[in-house]
């Protein structure tokens, strides 16, 4: 593949500049002005924008895949709103053996919690599973506990419970999305200039890409996360992070641990070092919660890290966030804190210190900026330090949490650009990135350079153009026009 005549967008503070770029067997070998053909494909870029291929650095594809079947919870009020939404929805759907599945509702915005027996009187028999907008709480009614074989109970479950009871729902052969469903995705992904994910869904996506790759599913680099009960798996097939895995058409490597800390801003799960706002008295865990810690957490950390594995930590609160930080001091473990979501301030220039990577995903600041003001007022100056961290030297990784948010790029590149959703000033305005940074944070440290991988996106304008304020540049970010995308010199997405 020959793509002539692009214009390199300069990430590193370079000066744009017209050039054709040669891939052969996948990588760039040439990079310079007319280029001959040597019987190469051409692509005429005609002057579009040329960056590195862009990746999403936390996805639960399996979920994702199957959540844009689902029924839309988002933006629900009450547990009576999501009740009725639910209603409406079971009117004309028809899922047939399926469980149907709700997704997006945010019950720490509520004033009460719903219960079973609310979701069984406008469900009746058809098993329905509802899944929190930041999946770290489920809400099950009577048909969906018995089909999952989850002893009757009154309210909804919360993480490390919940987190066993969805796994155990999306090994479901019913529940899984086919084939189509997931070729669909995966062009999706490619239509926005994805060109690769990580991918931490709960279930085993270091076994289901290679059967999505047998399956002709194809395009995508993927590193695929593990989770500790499938370590000892893992461990004895000698698999290392970045190790190619067999079946994989050499686009799929074996991705990091992921062990999940603490629990979230949207179920109050997650571990703070002072109490949430708001919580009556007799609340249990004014603080939140914490899933793996301490030994523990120390304990799984070195396993993995002297079998060659990196670690993708989970942490979301700034308790949970020291915690981790002190057990990669403790383990010499290498990898990534996910979400960093609220820091305390000397523990910022840890990240750098240790040489680990802060996998932060901008458009959860959006998601949980009226969470944040109602439980995190006192500290909301604290959370999403994108530029403090840059600024100390640490390496920031941006994604989206797909199905959390959707695996869109642009939406997460404007939210780290203007850190506003709507109408409302910037939320710490002082801990916005620039364009240049934050799409330096979301191209997996590559560079349209001889020995790169052959992946790159062709762009309908320039996304480093200023536009005035923001605001206006989050906008324009938005509407990116994706001309072409190529992965390992395919095309992928374009003509």
């Amino acid at each position: 593949m020959l793509v002539q005549g692009g214009r390199i967008v300069g990430l590193d503070g370079e000066d744009e500049r017209i050039a054709d770029v040669r891939i052969i067997d996948g990588v760039v070998t040439e990079v310079g002005e007319d280029l001959p053909g040597r019987g190469q494909e051409i692509l005429d870029a005609s002057g579009s924008w040329l960056i590195p291929g862009l990746w999403d650095k936390h996805v639960h594809f399996g979920q994702w895949s199957r959540s844009t079947t689902w029924i839309d919870l988002a933006g629900t009020l009450s547990p009576e709103d999501a009740c009725s939404r639910v209603a409406q929805a079971l009117e004309v759907r028809h899922d047939g053996g399926r469980i149907s599945v709700g997704f997006g509702y945010r019950s720490a915005g509520w004033e009460r919690v719903g219960t079973v027996a609310e979701l069984d009187a406008v469900s009746g028999s058809q098993p329905v599973v509802l899944v929190s907008g930041d999946a770290h709480n489920g809400w099950l009614n009577t048909a969906a506990l018995e089909r999952l074989g989850v002893p009757a109970r009154r309210d909804p479950m919360t993480e490390n419970e919940w987190f066993e009871t969805l796994a155990r729902m999306t090994a479901m052969p019913e529940q899984a999305a086919t084939v189509e469903e997931e070729k669909a995705a995966v062009a999706h992904l490619a239509s926005r200039g994805l060109v690769g994910i990580v991918d931490l869904e709960f279930s085993d996506a270091f076994r289901d890409w290679p059967r999505r790759v047998a399956a002709g599913i194809r395009g995508l680099r993927v590193r695929a996360g593990v989770y500790p009960p499938q370590l000892d798996e893992v461990l004895d097939a000698g698999l290392r992070t970045g190790d190619v895995l067999p079946g994989g058409d050499g686009l799929v490597t074996m991705g990091p641990l992921k062990i999940i800390s603490d629990g979230s801003l949207g179920t109050r799960t997650a571990w703070c070092c002072e109490p949430y706002l708001g919580l009556p008295a007799d609340d249990p865990h004014p603080c939140g919660l914490i899933n793996v810690a301490g030994e523990e957490l120390e304990a799984l950390m070195s396993k993995a890290h002297a079998a060659g594995l990196r670690l993708a930590v989970h942490a979301i609160g700034d308790r949970a966030n020291q915690a981790a930080l002190d057990a990669f001091a403790a383990t010499d473990a290498r990898g990534s804190i996910e979400h960093a979501q609220l820091l305390r301030r000397e523990d910022v220039p840890r990240f750098a210190e240790l040489g680990l990577t802060a996998s932060m995903q901008p458009h959860h600041l959006v998601d949980d900026r009226d969470m944040t003001q109602r439980l995190w007022a006192d500290r909301a100056d604290r959370t999403f330090l994108a530029k403090s961290l840059l600024d100390a030297g640490a390496t920031l990784a941006l994604g989206s949490d797909a199905p959390v948010s959707p695996p869109d790029p642009w939406l997460g590149l404007a939210a780290a650009v203007h850190r506003s959703g709507d109408d409302r000033p910037a939320l710490q305005p002082e801990e916005q990135l620039t364009a240049r940074e934050a799409l330096a944070a979301s191209v997996h440290g590559q560079r349209l350079t001889v020995g790169a991988p052959g992946d790159m996106v062709l762009l309908g304008a320039d996304p480093l153009a200023e536009h005035g304020s923001t605001e206006a540049t989050a906008a324009a970010l938005k509407s990116m026009e994706i001309v072409a995308t190529l992965c390992a010199g395919e095309v992928t997405h374009g003509s």
